[in-house]
C-alpha cells in the first residue's frame, strides 16, 4: 500500500495547458456575460456617436433617442416572448397600425380614453390569440401565420380609416402617453414598466420557466406534461398585446391613428431581440437584453440621422446588424476564425507543386 503511495507521489504532474496571448481577453469577455457584451458594444456606439457629431450628447437628442427606443422596446419584449419559444411574429407592426386606428376611431366617438385604450388592446390581443390557435391547432408554421396576419391587419387598418388618417385630440389620452411622469417622459416610463414586468415574469414565475423549457426542447416539454399549447397561445397573445400598446404610443406621439404606422417595425423588434443575444431557435436570452439591443439599434440609427444618411442606406446597415447578430448568437461566429484559417491553409497547400517534398509542404 505504501509502495503504491510512494509511486503515485513520484509521478510527475501533468503540465499545465499552454496559454495563448488572447486567452486572458477571451476569459474576461466570457466573464462579462451576454449583458456585458451588450454594454461594451453600447459604450463603443456611444463613443462613435460623440465623435461624429457634437449634437449627439445633447439632452434634447438623447431624450429623442430614448423616446424612439421606447416603442421599439415594447415591441421587442413582446417579440422576445415569442422567439424564446422558437417562434416568430411578423405581424407586430401591422397590429400596431390597426390598434392606432382603433384607438383613434373610438376616441372620435367621445368614449373616455381608458375605454378606448382597452378597445385597442382587445383588438390586438384577439389577433395574438388567433395567431396562436392557428399555430397550435392548425399546424401552420409561425412564419406563415404571422406573415398572413401582417397583410390582414394592415388591410383592415386601411379599410377602417377610410382612406385618411384618424386625428386624435383627446387631451387626457395625449397627456397619458406623451406627457411627463415626474422627470421622465411617459413613453420611457411605459417601456421601463413593461421591461421590468417581463423580466420578473421570465425569471420568477413558472410561466417564464416553461417558456424557456419550451424553446429549449419542445418535445421534452410536451412529454413532461407542460401545457405547451396554452403557453404558445399566451406568448402570441402577449406579443400582439404589446404591439397594440406600441401602436397606441405611436398614435399619441403623432396625434393620429394611421394604417402606415409601424411599417417595418417588425424588423426592428426582431433585430433588437437577436442583437440582445437571443437565439432564433428559442430557449435563450432575456427581455432586458432585448431592450438593450433595441436601444443600441436606436442609437445607431440616430447617428446615421445626424450624419445625414438617407433611409435606404440605413436599411442596409440594419440588415447587416441583424445578420451579424444571428451569426454570432447561433454559434457560427465562434467557428468563423477557424474556418477562415482552414480555408487559407487549403489554398496554400493546393498552390504547392505536385512534386513538392513532404518537408516543403
Amino acid at each position: 500500500m505504501s509502495s503504491n503511495t510512494n509511486t503515485q507521489q513520484r509521478l510527475p504532474s501533468s503540465p499545465a495547458p499552454r496559454r495563448r496571448p488572447g486567452d486572458a481577453v477571451k476569459e474576461f469577455a466570457a466573464s462579462l456575460g451576454s449583458k456585458g457584451y451588450l454594454l461594451v458594444v453600447g459604450a463603443i456606439v456611444l463613443i462613435v456617436g460623440s465623435a461624429v457629431s457634437p449634437y449627439f450628447f445633447t439632452s434634447r437628442n438623447l431624450v429623442a433617442v430614448l423616446i424612439t427606443a421606447s416603442v421599439v422596446s415594447v415591441l421587442a419584449v413582446g417579440q422576445y416572448l415569442v422567439i424564446v419559444t422558437g417562434g416568430i411574429d411578423l405581424s407586430v407592426g401591422a397590429v400596431a397600425a390597426l390598434s392606432s386606428v382603433a384607438v383613434g376611431l373610438t376616441l372620435q366617438q367621445g368614449v373616455p380614453w381608458p375605454i378606448a385604450l382597452i378597445v385597442a388592446l382587445l383588438v390586438a390581443g384577439f389577433i395574438g390569440v388567433f395567431n396562436g390557435v392557428m399555430i397550435v391547432y392548425g399546424g401552420v408554421t409561425p412564419f406563415i401565420v404571422t406573415l398572413a396576419m401582417m397583410s390582414l391587419a394592415r388591410g383592415a387598418a386601411y379599410v377602417l380609416q377610410t382612406g385618411r388618417q384618424v386625428p386624435i385630440s383627446n387631451q387626457g389620452f395625449l397627456d397619458a402617453f406623451v406627457g411627463d411622469f415626474g422627470p421622465l417622459p411617459a413613453p420611457i416610463v411605459i417601456a421601463l414598466v413593461v421591461t421590468v414586468l417581463a423580466a420578473l415574469m421570465m425569471a420568477q414565475t413558472r410561466y417564464g420557466r416553461r417558456l424557456y423549457a419550451l424553446g429549449g426542447n419542445p418535445e421534452a416539454a410536451r412529454l413532461s406534461g407542460l401545457p405547451v399549447k396554452r403557453d404558445v397561445i399566451t406568448a402570441y397573445f402577449l406579443s400582439s398585446l404589446l404591439a397594440g400598446l406600441a401602436g397606441v404610443m405611436i398614435a399619441a406621439q403623432l396625434t393620429e391613428g394611421s394604417a402606415i404606422i409601424g411599417d417595418g417595425y417588425e424588423l426592428n423588434a426582431i433585430a433588437a431581440v437577436v442583437v440582445g443575444g437571443a437565439s432564433l431557435f428559442g430557449g435563450t436570452g432575456d427581455p432586458v437584453s432585448a431592450v438593450i439591443g433595441g436601444l443600441i439599434i436606436a442609437v445607431i440609427l440616430n447617428i446615421m440621422d445626424l450624419l445625414g444618411i438617407q433611409a435606404q442606406p440605413q436599411l442596409i446597415v440594419k440588415g447587416a446588424v441583424i445578420l451579424l447578430a444571428v451569426l454570432f448568437t447561433s454559434g457560427a461566429g465562434s467557428r468563423l476564425p477557424h474556418a477562415i484559417r482552414k480555408l487559407v491553409f487549403q489554398r496554400r497547400y493546393a498552390a504547392l507543386p505536385a512534386t513538392a517534398t513532404k518537408e516543403e509542404r
